[in-house]
């Protein structure tokens, strides 16, 4: 016979199950899912994602910090190694120098000068050698203006606009024309003419003061020396391969012989 308290453990258990099939039956309309468990569309909720490229510009590339980092660091650099560019700075009583030296590697007395060994000289191989000087002079200052016209970089601001005959692109800084014609000329005379080791030294040190001098004096920032090195290299390089001879060029012989 079962005991009384087995009587009432049954009895609760069932008026609990009626409890709760009655307070589920007079619940209301179920209720919206939570955000947590349901995602509405972007489009929905009335939130406009950001486009991609957006996202890109609040998050710069390695890369492009990278390179302001060193455009930063060039600029600061540039100034501070500046010491003969004024009057009035750390080596101000050296600027004459430096500009004596400015003017050895300035593009005029260099086209000059060739074209007066032109005129004089009765020696083929020597005519031939000044000919290609000729161009690889002129074509050092048009590389030189047309990519100073692309880049339009300006000069350092504690730059001294007090240099030798200059036109309208030498208002830009970015290559050194001297730089680039010093690398130029160094290759191109150690390459062809015939010359003691003395003097073959002297040459490669006039290039690299005259490239010094030119951050030495404000002119340009370092990155616009370097540059102008590189491209001076390269040049000679299109010069060999279009070295003109009687035999290619006739006609520009024929102009310069006597």
């Amino acid at each position: 016979m079962p005991s009384p308290r087995s009587g009432r453990e049954q009895r609760r258990a069932g008026s609990g199950g009626r409890l709760e099939f009655l307070s589920l039956s007079q619940r209301g309309p179920a209720a919206p899912d939570s955000p947590s468990r349901r995602r509405e569309p972007a489009g929905a909720a009335g939130a406009v994602p950001l486009p991609e490229e957006d996202c890109m510009k609040l998050n710069p590339s390695f890369v492009g910090i990278a390179l302001s980092s060193l455009l930063a660091i060039d600029l600061w650099a540039s100034k501070r190694l500046g010491v003969c560019a004024g009057e009035g700075s750390a080596w101000g009583s050296a600027r004459p120098l430096m500009k004596v030296i400015e003017v050895s590697g300035h593009g005029i007395p260099w086209v000059l000068g060739t074209v007066y060994g032109l005129w004089h000289t009765d020696s083929p191989a020597a005519r031939e050698v000044l000919l290609n000087l000729l161009f690889a002079l002129l074509l050092d200052l048009l590389m030189v203006a047309v990519v100073k016209g692309l880049v339009k970089r300006p000069r350092p601001t504690h730059n001294k606009m007090d240099m030798f005959v200059t036109i309208s692109v030498d208002k830009y800084s970015f290559p050194s024309g001297h730089a680039t014609r010093a690398a130029l000329v160094c290759r191109f005379v150690l390459r062809h003419l015939v010359l003691a080791v003395p003097l073959r030294v002297l040459v490669v040190l006039w290039a690299l003061i005259v490239s010094v001098s030119r951050v030495m004096l404000g002119r340009h920032n370092m990155t616009d020396v370097l540059f102008g090195l590189l491209l001076g290299y390269a040049l000679y390089g299109v010069v060999e391969h279009c070295w003109l001879s009687p035999a290619t060029a006739p006609a520009l012989f024929a102009l310069w012989s006597r």
